[in-house]
């Protein structure tokens, strides 16, 4: 499907035109001498300990196949996160304006809220945080000269109830590890490692420098030759 969509889009101004690499090649070369970097820190440690156990099991994995693991604290990803969560709330609140001026009461309270902070938003903390999304770009280029991946939990917590407020209360901290990487625009994906007591699935995200695409398939691929977790299903 990826080899599909990517490309260059002349009609897209976010487009990029650079070439489209065969996603499938190297799928089944493995992560023998790969540089690992395994998120620690302040910023992930506060995550659910059922998630960090299982993570830090995934990363053994990754040692079993060959990669070289180091831990790595990754506590600058807050101020990403945070421009991410400034960004996305503005843009939705100046996409939205004559809908939430006219008729709030069509959003949900959630939604609702969270556009509303778009709006209180000053261009000072707007643009502070589009200079944080460029200085996050060059970060990542740096780190991934280091590194061949990143490995962290795709979220703090395991997925809140449906029932209830626990789901909207839980909103933000879904996000919170995911959101610094759609801010800079470097590729992750989320595989299956686990799951809580309570038998909710947990995910790994695997994290790359811009346009390594093909490298976190490749990861993702090894890791789940090595292990079965993508073939299990809550008992819900």
């Amino acid at each position: 499907m990826l080899a599909v969509l990517a490309g260059f889009d002349p009609h897209d101004p976010a487009s990029m035109n650079v070439p489209v690499d065969d996603y499938s090649a190297h799928l089944e070369k493995g992560i023998q001498g790969w540089r690992v970097a395994l998120a620690a820190g302040e910023y992930v440690e506060t995550s659910d300990p059922e998630v960090l156990s299982a993570v830090e099991t995934a990363a053994q994995v990754f040692k079993e196949l060959g990669a070289r693991i180091e831990k790595v604290d990754v506590s600058w990803l807050a101020d990403m996160a945070l421009a991410n969560s400034r960004m996305t709330q503005a843009d939705g609140a100046a996409f939205h304006h004559e809908r939430l001026a006219l008729h709030p009461e069509m959003f949900g309270a959630d939604v609702r809220q969270r556009l509303e902070s778009g709006v209180a938003l000053t261009s000072r903390e707007y643009s502070l945080a589009r200079l944080v999304q460029a200085e996050s770009r060059r970060h990542f280029e740096q780190f991934f000269e280091k590194y061949e991946i990143l490995l962290l939990p795709t979220t703090p917590i395991p997925a809140p109830l449906i029932e209830g407020t626990q789901a909207v209360e839980a909103a933000r901290q879904l996000t919170r590890f995911t959101a610094p990487f759609n801010l800079s625009g470097v590729p992750a994906i989320s595989v299956p490692c686990g799951f809580t007591i309570g038998n909710l699935p947990i995910g790994l995200q695997i994290v790359s420098k811009h346009w390594g695409e093909a490298k976190i398939l490749q990861a993702a691929q090894a890791y789940e030759k090595a292990t079965d977790w993508h073939k299990r299903h809550p008992d819900i």
